[in-house]
């Protein structure tokens, strides 16, 4: 017999902490919730206080018996969820179901899964936090009576399996609005002019700037006619030299939000693959001799706050490895965010001296790219700052100026590491510039005007999404993958090119929840939502007052919807061809995992088959067949002959109808990890690439 019962969410964990703990230990796991709502019904007593009416989960029976049996038989039972409100409510549950007394110093949280960490977890119990529990509730509670009021009068009213939630339907809105602004966009016209200039043997380039050194922008080829018109000569005279020494400082440790940002940039990991390999590195990696071990903090958070025995122990490594001079100098104290709960500590291995290459042979390639790209930002964020020498150099010809930009790096510091990505821009680079002084001249050897348009707002990627969602206030580190996933499978949106389009069935169901239920798709409304909930967790304000007073405008609005809302027909789209069985049109289908097309004499003709996507290319193989576009298994757009097998023509590159201008050779769209470049199959000819 153990004398003491310790429960924790996950089997992994289990053996790591029984093993930390000792003999006298004995830990079990819960596998996340035992006890929630029920699925059949509402269960929640909007007359009485919005009580809820918990049930033991479907199939946790034998789990809650196991525990029940070993609850009895320990002399003090430690209920060690997860450190957050989800985790909370986990124990609060756990002590309902196994009559635990709450005020009782029975929770125990850790941070991270080292046995200095478990070990002094075990020294500071506490009664269960019941302002954690509380908000947590309000938000299960919040999201039930929208969802299962909302739900089945989109099932009555459009279709069925459709449901609605306050964070998911913001996000669909958030996609929605983007693809209005981008088919609503009119380009505008500007222009460029790009030097190259010499000055003896040394090359550099510079651009128009504007007149007698003050910014002019060029708005047509007029513009550019008069710029080239006051030029006289091809020779400028350096006007001014400006040398700055400029400072970069390191990007923070990642929160939630960043990590799944910054996979989805460098990694290419979608969100929700990023918190499966984290959660796997937090609850712990067999390194052999060492055992089991967590190495990574836990990876829901929102805070960027350190230890200071992490700081201490990064500060000594970094100082081993590459010299005081890239020690930071000073603790800069970081502004909170406003939203941020700053419950627990930034997202960072849990020792620094447990390098990346040290453990990749325990990690599968996935677990050990991601383990790298954490601990290599959490190493750079302990550094000092770079430093970058910069040259600003204004050239004159008459009242014409051309400005050149140069820089070059004096001390790497920290970029030393790691350099933090950008959805947007390319990362910095130096730019070497050649030693020039006030009064030289210079030859411009060319000048290239170059016509540009603005581009419309690019759509959400679900890293640009993840950071809107964060910066908006909607939602927390735990629902940012559930909401992308969950918008996805529903059918309201779709990923192309790893950009979020909107379906007509997500603007059908947001356009009717805009009509009837503003609120929930009110991007204010739900942030403010969301810091309410928050206040209930600082103990500020009851969680009965703010659900009642949403659900008092919501329930008048329900009412209304239930006799107003028109039933929509959602008619199928002829596909422009017959069935090759019966002869009946084929129409376009939305299924789970897309659009297909049915023969539509369903049910007595079952005839489906895929989409067949045109390019309106020709095969460039065999000259007869054209390119289509097609899936692989693991859904990767490739592009084929649609004579397969007569013709094997494959490509991973889009082709281009128009020919290589160089060689008269296929023209493809490479993706690149900075946009997509069209370049030739056949020779060396490549264009500039486009985001």
């Amino acid at each position: 017999m153990s004398d003491y019962l310790v429960i924790v969410e996950s089997p992994a964990k289990a053996k790591t902490i029984e093993r930390y703990l000792g003999k006298k230990y004995k830990v079990k796991a819960s596998m996340g919730h035992l006890r929630d709502l029920p699925k059949s019904q509402m269960g929640v007593d909007v007359e009485q206080n919005y009580e809820p009416k918990y049930i033991t989960i479907r199939g946790k029976g034998p789990i809650l018996k196991e525990l029940k049996t070993a609850a009895k038989k320990a002399k003090k039972v430690y209920l060690a969820a997860d450190p957050d409100r989800e985790g909370e409510a986990i124990a609060w549950h756990l002590a309902h179901s196994l009559d635990v007394d709450i005020y009782s110093d029975c929770r125990v949280v850790f941070n991270e899964i080292t046995k200095d960490a478990i070990k002094e977890s075990f020294k500071h119990p506490r009664p269960i936090n019941m302002d954690l529990v509380d908000a947590q509730q309000a938000r299960r509670i919040l999201d039930r009576l929208v969802g299962y009021n909302i739900s089945p009068l989109l099932w009555k009213k459009v279709k069925k399996g459709l449901s609605a939630g306050r964070v998911q339907s913001v996000a669909v809105r958030l996609i929605i609005d983007r693809e209005n602004e981008i088919k609503s966009f009119v380009p505008e016209e500007y222009w460029s002019i790009d030097g190259n200039f010499i000055k003896g043997k040394e090359n550099f380039q510079a651009a128009f700037f504007g007149f007698n050194s003050k910014k002019t922008k060029l708005n047509s080829e007029e513009d550019v006619n008069s710029v080239m018109n006051k030029l006289t000569g091809d020779s400028f005279k350096v006007d001014s030299v400006v040398k700055k020494e400029r400072r970069r400082n390191p990007a923070l440790p990642f929160t939630t939000s960043s990590l799944q940002q910054e996979a989805a940039r460098k990694l290419n990991f979608r969100a929700k693959k990023t918190m499966m390999l984290a959660q796997q590195l937090y609850e712990g990696i067999d390194l052999g001799k060492e055992g089991t071990v967590g190495l990574i903090t836990y990876m829901r958070t929102d805070s960027t706050r350190i230890s200071e025995v992490a700081q201490k122990e990064a500060a000594e490594y970094i100082t081993a490895q590459y010299g005081k001079d890239y020690m930071k100098s000073e603790d800069k104290k970081e502004k909170k965010q406003s939203n941020a709960q700053d419950a627990h500590e930034a997202v960072r291995p849990t020792s620094t001296l447990r390098e990346p290459n040290a453990v990749k042979a325990s990690l599968s390639r996935d677990q050990h790219r991601l383990y790298k790209l954490i601990w290599e930002r959490f190493v750079a964020s302990q550094m000092a700052p770079a430093v970058m020498d910069t040259m600003t150099v204004n050239l004159k010809n008459g009242e014409v100026t051309f400005r050149a930009n140069g820089s070059k790096i004096k001390f790497p510091g920290f970029m030393k590491v790691y350099v933090e990505g950008t959805d947007d821009q390319q990362e910095e680079k130096e730019n070497m510039l050649p030693d020039l002084v006030e009064g030289d001249m210079v030859h411009a050897e060319k000048l290239e005007p170059k016509q540009h348009f603005t581009q419309p707002p690019p759509r959400y990627t679900e890293a640009r999404l993840v950071r809107t969602l964060e910066e908006l206030g909607i939602g927390r580190p735990s629902t940012f993958a559930p909401t992308l996933d969950t918008i996805q499978k529903r059918g309201y949106v779709a990923l192309e090119n790893k950009r979020f389009i909107p379906t007509e069935l997500g603007e059908i169901v947001l356009q009717l929840i805009m009509e009837f239920f503003p609120e929930v798709i009110n991007v204010a409304f739900t942030a403010k939502m969301e810091s309410e909930l928050d206040e209930i967790e600082d103990g500020k304000i009851e969680w009965v007052s703010i659900i009642d007073e949403f659900y008092q405008g919501f329930e008048k609005n329900l009412k209304k919807a239930e006799i107003e809302m028109q039933e929509v027909e959602i008619k199928d789209e002829p596909a422009g061809e017959d069935c090759e069985n019966c002869g009946n049109p084929m129409v376009f289908k939305m299924g789970r995992y897309g659009k297909f097309m049915a023969c539509s004499n369903f049910p007595d003709c079952r005839n489906t088959k895929p989409i067949v996507k045109q390019i309106g290319v020709k095969c460039p193989k065999c000259k007869e067949g054209n390119v289509i576009e097609r899936k692989s298994k693991k859904k990767r757009i490739f592009y084929g002959c649609d004579r397969y097998p007569e013709c094997d023509f494959l490509s991973w590159d889009k082709p281009l109808e128009r020919p290589c201008p160089k060689c008269e050779g296929v023209l493809a769209e490479k993706k690149l990890k900075k946009g997509i470049q069209v370049q030739c199959a056949n020779c060396d000819y490549k264009e500039k690439p486009v985001q």
